[in-house]
């Protein structure tokens, strides 16, 4: 069934699952061809092409589901997983809310797949690649050009299920990333630079390693200053970053199980006024935009944080039924090889009205922090508390003066956000824990540890 499209292979099947006894049920088929480029010096270090494809089925019997996989779209094994799917759910133990969504659908998203993608040959792809390579090398500061990483994909997804629903959208995607060094021996400091679009017409590789390049030297000399408290401008990455965690921590299903820092805290101020987050999945130029959730819920922007007032959490079908509420369209679905769960689709800050400039007039005496690491290991999504490394511009009388290096910055995220004094007017996406995009932060003050 190699060339059969998704929709026919979604709805195969269903059809297989129910002859085999599901109550209910759904299929999630998926198609993608990616793309992967490393170059070193001109030269290609790694050269990759893939086309892969598979369909996973969920089975509902008596309150209880079960899920299989099958990897490629051959007719034979395609029913096997459906039955293995109805087999699991006889043996599995009940689950509450479990089932299928009351009412599906799909919201129109325009631009979410770029047919250029296609017309980009390798050849193509990897003379980008260099070119952002080359616009890092020329910069007089760098040293050395880590490497250039181009990806791109192609995604074919459609979802059928027994409530009479079937839905299909196509997207695509393409990044270049690219990490230079400014300085030598111990004193060699990291810079990245990041682009990202729908297909590689869209991607300025020039752009990316100039900031690549122009971030490194930015920190070339860096010393370790002594500890302190004081305010902090969060770079947009370096933004992004943490507020990405805050999608787990709002996830519904983290709250019932006690591992939020933000539980019962609907309608109460945990964060500052001039905060307002939002999980959108409606977004043209989100990363994680779709026109319906991993259950066929159809996507939607929700408010979580407004005026620094939680609004809600993010639901999927079982966590909002229990809750008795209604699901925020969060069921995410990382491939066909996995069942549904509650997730963020694009976090996003909404931007504020201050330029870079007039963020480092407003914080006057701080530090700019431009790179944190650490981030996986050094935050608790149960607390909120986190630890990270970082570097950064001390800031004095609102202008950029010395590099430093070598900090850790501790606090927790609740109290970030209620410390956030300022937000910034140009947002950057990150393609982290879904998608986020920010704007630089300034936050009124955090703990930074050096000598």
């Amino acid at each position: 069934m190699t060339s059969v499209d998704a929709a026919q292979v979604a709805e195969s099947a269903l059809i297989a699952a129910r002859r085999a006894g599901a109550e209910d049920a759904d299929a999630w088929a998926e198609r993608r061809h990616t793309r992967r480029i490393v170059v070193w010096r001109e030269a290609v270090e790694e050269l990759g092409e893939a086309v892969s494809c598979g369909v996973g089925v969920r089975a509902f019997v008596g309150g209880s589901y079960g899920f299989a996989f099958a990897s490629g779209f051959d007719r034979e094994a395609v029913a096997d997983a459906a039955r293995a799917a109805v087999e699991l759910a006889r043996v599995a133990d009940p689950e509450p809310g479990c089932g299928l969504p009351e009412s599906c659908g799909e919201t129109a998203i325009e631009g979410l797949a770029d047919a250029r993608l296609r017309e980009h040959t390798v050849e193509d792809c990897v003379e980008l690649t260099r070119r952002c390579e080359r616009a890092a090398r020329d910069h007089p500061r760098v040293s050395e050009v880590e490497h250039v990483v181009y990806q791109d994909a192609w995604t074919e997804i459609a979802l059928a299920n027994s409530r009479d629903f079937t839905g299909s959208f196509t997207a695509s995607s393409a990044w270049l990333y690219c990490t230079a060094f400014a300085g030598d021996g111990a004193d060699r400091m990291t810079g990245f630079g990041l682009a990202l679009a729908r297909s590689p017409a869209g991607l300025d590789a020039a752009a990316a390693g100039r900031e690549a390049a122009q971030r490194a030297a930015l920190l070339e000399g860096a010393h370790k200053p002594p500890s302190r408290r004081c305010p902090v401008l969060l770079d947009p990455f370096v933004a992004a970053g943490l507020i990405g965690v805050l999608g787990e921590m709002l996830s519904a299903e983290q709250v019932e199980r006690g591992r939020s820092p933000f539980a019962g805290c609907v309608g109460k101020e945990v964060a500052a006024p001039t905060l307002q987050i939002s999980d959108d999945a409606t977004l043209a130029d989100g990363p994680a935009s779709a026109p319906f959730d991993g259950e066929g819920s159809p996507a939607r922007c929700t408010r979580l944080i407004e005026q620094g007032r939680l609004r809600g959490f993010l639901h999927d079908v079982r966590t909002a039924r229990r809750a008795g509420t209604q699901t925020t369209a969060n069921a995410v679905r990382v491939a066909y090889h996995s069942p549904p769960a509650v997730g963020p689709s694009n976090t996003v800050v909404e931007p504020g009205e201050l330029s870079f400039t007039q963020l480092l007039r407003e914080l006057d005496d701080g530090l700019y922090v431009t790179e944190i690491s650490g981030l996986h290991s050094g935050i608790d999504p149960v607390s909120g508390r986190f630890s990270v490394g970082a570097s950064g511009v001390l800031v004095r009388g609102g202008e950029l003066g010395a590099p430093v290096r070598e900090l850790t910055i501790a606090g927790s995220l609740p109290d970030l956000l209620r410390g956030v004094v300022a937000v910034g007017r140009e947002r950057r996406w990150l393609p982290v824990r879904g998608s986020v995009a920010t704007p630089a932060l300034l936050v009124d003050g955090l703990v930074v540890s050096g000598r």
